[in-house]
């Protein structure tokens, strides 16, 4: 078993701070803050006759005080308690001193004191009596010696004496000075902003060192240079208004966009006490703005809930059914100008669906539109929009391996994101060189690849790429292309991975993999009309349709043999379709606005009228989250 030692390290230490201030010749005394005593020497005890008790660690300073001046120590008093009150009163202050004072015994000490940073003051006591006997024996045996030389020097020596001890305490001070300087520039430089002074003629005087943490691409040490030096001619005249009002006394604040970086960057100038310069801070404020943003966007959306929630039942409805009666039209055979008319009517109640739509999206968080997509005639009419703004001598090659057959994809989204990912491929590029856009299965994800023969990316740009506004395009791009891509993959369940390839960069999205499926369908709505058009789009997309006009009559179906999924208006005349959740998967359509408390109650997706196939097909191939 482990005896611990009897002996701490604690008191090894003391023993050997005792030791070797017994061998200092002067005596020694430290006393803490509290005015009680941390550490004598032997020579303390010895040259004042103490008590054991008064050397002891954490003895009281006026107990000492008295025991002094009841011995006589400071001479005759006529009030002991009032002479020890004030010794005591003056230790309080730590004041660095100096003095030389006669003892009852005839002997001469010379006493000084200065103050410890911790609080508290060492004190050190030295015999002098050999020295002044030397004066005294000078002054009687040297007649030949004017009086008045020799009160100079015995001025001389004690004034000595005393710069001796001032300069211990101005040495102790510039030490305490420069530990507490370098403690604050420690703390400044590890602050998130930039902090500096510059003087009246726009020179930095100060700096913490953060500048290129703020403004990327400037100097670290920019003490003595110039604001055109340290940030730019660009920068320097955007600030120099503000400089000029803050050295005329009026405090600034305002926000900056860094040229090169796109950083929304804040600055605050606070004048100097003296007038002779200004104070700067500079944060970087972009994520701030971002969140202003998207408090405007929420503020945007509520407003238009508001507008639009009233009226978007009945207007949805009705579009509905215009759609309905006019595609009934255009199926037959009409005179040319009848046929126009009908065209048109069916263009503007589009157009009509497409404004309500939108409002929607306004009004409700942004969800994907997937869709069926035939994805080889996408990539191919992507390549035809995206070849006129290659670099002249730059190729764009496609290898497309699919399985034939339709998947549910964002369409617009999706082209977006490649084409977006090709002309960041296109200007990386030094011409000649050859963008590859490749698209395969694998296993339940559909991987689409951007390659190109580019210096690739940078490490910063292969671990920052998708924050907003960063970019490498110094001065051209607004740092938000990648960051999109980014948000649009991610929304639609997939992934995107940048890699450098064998040959350049690399941009990997990765998409859940959603054929498109036939399904037996019970169509539940009872307004006859929307009813109609609704089994028109979904027998146009292949499914099978079983159609009831009410609740009741819906309840009677559901448990026919291969029925896949119930799709119901909410409002039913007899009551709400919300009612025949059960084991059969339910999508639920509606024109009530986002945000209604009967649409949070569905189960499964909820569509807004009036429905498209495009809504339809997504919702019935995974109803699993509400469609807008």
């Amino acid at each position: 078993m482990h005896h611990p030692d009897p002996v701490t390290r604690a008191e090894i230490r003391a023993d050997l701070t005792r030791s070797g201030l017994n061998l200092i010749g002067q005596a020694l005394s430290i006393f803490d803050a509290d005015l009680r005593l941390a550490v004598a020497n032997r020579q303390y005890q010895t040259m004042f006759d103490l008590p054991d008790d008064l050397t002891l660690p954490g003895s009281h300073f006026e107990d000492t005080i008295r025991f002094l001046a009841r011995r006589g120590e400071y001479g005759p008093t006529e009030d002991p308690e009032q002479a020890v009150a004030l010794r005591v009163a003056q230790a309080r202050t730590f004041q660095p001193h100096y003095f030389e004072r006669e003892r009852a015994d005839g002997r001469w000490v010379a006493v000084e004191g200065a103050p410890l940073s911790q609080g508290g003051w060492v004190t050190v006591y030295t015999d002098i009596t050999d020295i002044k006997r030397q004066e005294a024996l000078l002054r009687a045996r040297s007649d030949a010696l004017s009086e008045q030389v020799l009160l100079n020097a015995e001025r001389l020596a004690a004034a000595n004496r005393k710069l001796a001890a001032t300069n211990a305490a101005l040495s102790e001070a510039q030490r305490i000075l420069t530990r507490t300087e370098a403690r604050t520039r420690q703390v400044t430089e590890m602050v998130p902003a930039h902090i500096a002074h510059m003087d009246a003629q726009f020179r930095y005087t100060f700096s913490n060192r953060r500048l290129p943490v703020i403004f990327p691409g400037a100097e670290g040490d920019i003490v003595g240079l110039t604001l055109e030096q340290a940030l730019g001619a660009a920068t320097a005249r955007t600030l120099h208004p503000f400089m000029e009002r803050a050295l005329a006394g009026d405090p600034q604040v305002f926000e900056i966009t860094h040229p090169t970086s796109g950083r929304r960057i804040r600055i605050a100038l606070t004048p100097d006490r003296d007038g002779q310069g200004v104070y700067i801070l500079s944060t970087d404020v972009s994520a701030e703005v971002q969140s202003r943003e998207a408090l405007a966007h929420a503020a945007r959306r509520n407003l238009a809930a508001q507008l639009t929630s009233g009226m978007a039942h009945d207007f949805g409805n009705l579009l509905t059914i215009i759609l309905g009666l006019q595609a009934r039209l255009a199926a037959r055979d009409l005179p040319p100008d009848a046929a126009e008319d009908v065209q048109a009517t069916l263009a503007a109640a589009r157009r009509g669906a497409s404004l309500l739509d939108r409002l929607a999206q306004i009004t409700g968080a942004r969800e994907p539109a997937l869709e069926p997509t035939d994805l080889p005639t996408l990539l191919s009419d992507l390549a035809v929009l995206a070849r006129p703004s290659l670099s002249e001598g730059t190729r764009l090659d496609l290898a497309v391996a699919l399985p034939p057959g339709q998947l549910l994809l964002d369409p617009g989204a999706l082209q977006d994101s490649a084409l977006n990912l090709i002309l960041n491929a296109n200007a990386a590029i030094t011409p000649p060189g050859v963008i590859t856009l490749k698209a395969r299965r694998s296993g339940d994800w559909l991987e689409l690849t951007v390659g190109d023969t580019g210096p690739g990316f940078t490490p910063e740009a292969l671990s920052r790429a998708t924050e907003p506004f960063f970019t490498t395009k110094k001065g051209q791009g607004s740092g938000l292309g990648l960051s999109m891509v980014y948000d649009q993959t991610k929304m639609v369940g997939g992934t995107m991975r940048l890699s450098n390839g064998p040959r350049g960069a690399q941009v990997m999205l990765r998409l859940p993999w959603r054929p498109v499926a036939r399904r037996m369908v019970l169509l539940v709505e009872d307004d006859d009309q929307i009813r109609a058009q609704v089994r028109d789009q979904l027998t146009g997309l292949g499914h099978a349709v079983i159609e009831a006009a009410s609740l009741s009559e819906a309840r009677a179906l559901t448990d026919l043999p291969r029925l896949e999924v119930i799709l119901s208006d909410i409002q039913l005349g007899d009551g709400l379709g919300l009612d025949l959740a059960g084991t059969v998967p339910l999508v639920m359509m509606t024109s009530l606005p986002p945000g209604d408390p009967l649409r949070a109650r569905a189960p499964g997706p909820v569509l807004t009228k009036p429905v498209t196939a495009p809504r339809l097909a997504a919702a019935l191939a995974a109803p699993a989250k509400e469609m807008p």
